[in-house]
């Protein structure tokens, strides 16, 4: 049994807990050097579309709404009390991004009602309200997570069953855009084969599909069936977090080699970013003892760190990773995972500029493109890692155990030098 802990409108809701003044009132949240409403209470939903300038706002509008700078170290903080309560109640959490986490609930008798008394908990707790959606799978459990924010008396849990009596009804009221990993050009597609909403896609040719599009929206099908097969690396639809992260061989509690592994996942999440055409406005690192040690101390400790413009350059997004790696350091536990999350994304070609916001200029942001796409098609065309930034130290302790691995039969990256660049 799954379940997707889901903060309500999470950097609204932060602004309330210290300004209860707001509650009730519709709140925009901006983005960099106050460009984009990046971020809508329920209230402002109705009166300004997501991502609208904050210069185009009609006036009588303005007069009407809240308009606040982002504050990435109140959202980290706040997000690190949220999911350390969380995992105090339930040990096996994903944190999917600043403001979601998926929970493994196979060892609760009565989810529904745990998952209940932990919102009241958190709410109690933090200020911040949360709904949880529970289902076998993970499709199902985003799914579910929708229709607990919006169905009258479901206290904020609602476990969507695929044999309980409404579940068609739901599924056939669901549109395939609002579907874990289906992007509007996915969409689209699918719309134009006569595949509308989640129930259709549900009873669809799986295999058929696969070889139409691919092996994830494949298993999407499944998952919308009940049958558990996606991981969260699976998805790689364009989205407003991005996550890279990966449980340690052996624990350490050397600095140097978090240092190694943050620049290797940073380097890892800017690549996705150029990727998908993105840029992030924000980070957040994260370090993990080892949650299964009952008698290991238990430190899981994340930050946000605002970058100073938009950007998908590995360099800057690696210094501000290592930047968060110092301040949440702390040398007497042992850490077995570590992570970076690129937090709001948004498109590199339609990002707002300010004419007063401090950004690259014409000459540095070019020259960045270039490096960017040589360090890119040299790394496709050779092997991931070929070029990285300080070197990736492959037999580290931190490194992936993979004792059993078979030989890399289809290719012969195993023997070209790494070439590091600082």
């Amino acid at each position: 049994m799954i379940g997707l802990i889901d903060c309500n409108n999470f950097y609204a809701s932060c602004e309330r807990v210290f300004n209860p003044k707001l509650e009730g009132k519709p709140i925009g949240i901006l983005s960099n050097n106050d460009g984009c409403v990046i971020a809508r209470s329920n209230e402002l939903k109705p009166l300004v579309p997501m991502a609208m300038p904050a210069f185009k706002i009609p006036p009588h509008i303005k007069k009407q709404i809240t308009l606040l700078s982002s504050n990435y170290e109140l959202y980290g903080d706040m997000s690190q009390r949220v999911f350390s309560i969380v995992q105090d109640y339930i040990i096996d959490t994903e944190l999917y991004s600043i403001d979601e986490a998926f929970l493994h609930l196979q060892h609760q008798r009565n989810p529904v009602e745990y998952c209940r008394n932990l919102r009241k908990i958190i709410r109690q707790s933090t200020g911040i309200p949360v709904c949880v959606g529970i289902a076998p799978t993970r499709t199902l459990a985003k799914i579910a997570n929708h229709i607990a924010k919006k169905k009258v008396g479901s206290q904020g849990v609602y476990y969507l069953d695929p044999n309980a009596s409404d579940f068609i009804e739901q599924l056939e009221q669901l549109p395939i855009s609002e579907i874990w990993g289906i992007g509007r050009q996915l969409s689209a597609k699918l719309s134009n084969m006569g595949i509308r909403t989640a129930w259709q896609l549900r009873n669809f040719d799986a295999h058929f599909i696969g070889k139409q599009f691919s092996v994830v929206l494949e298993r999407t099908i499944l998952e919308l069936r009940g049958i558990a097969c996606i991981e969260l690396e699976d998805i790689h639809t364009p989205k407003k977090n991005i996550m890279t992260s990966r449980s340690f061989g052996k624990a350490t509690n050397n600095i140097d080699d978090l240092h190694d592994v943050i620049r290797l996942h940073a380097s890892r999440g800017a690549e996705k970013l150029r990727t998908q055409q993105s840029l992030a406005q924000a980070i957040l690192v994260f370090l993990r003892t080892n949650r299964f040690g009952e008698q290991q101390s238990q430190y899981h400790p994340s930050i946000v760190i605002p970058l100073l413009y938009p950007t998908n350059d590995t360099r800057h997004i690696i210094t501000a990773a290592q930047e968060g790696v110092c301040r949440i350091f702390k040398e007497d536990y042992s850490y077995q995972k570590a992570g970076v999350m690129m937090l709001d994304i948004v498109d590199q070609n339609k990002r707002q500029l300010d004419f007063f916001s401090q950004t690259e200029d014409t000459e540095t942001k070019t020259r960045s493109n270039q490096l960017m796409s040589t360090l890119d098609t040299i790394n496709k065309k050779m092997g991931r890692n070929t070029i990285s930034f300080g070197g990736i130290n492959t037999n580290a302790q931190w490194n992936l155990k993979r004792d059993l691995l078979s030989q890399r039969y289809t290719t012969r990256w195993d023997e070209l030098p790494v070439v590091k660049m600082m």
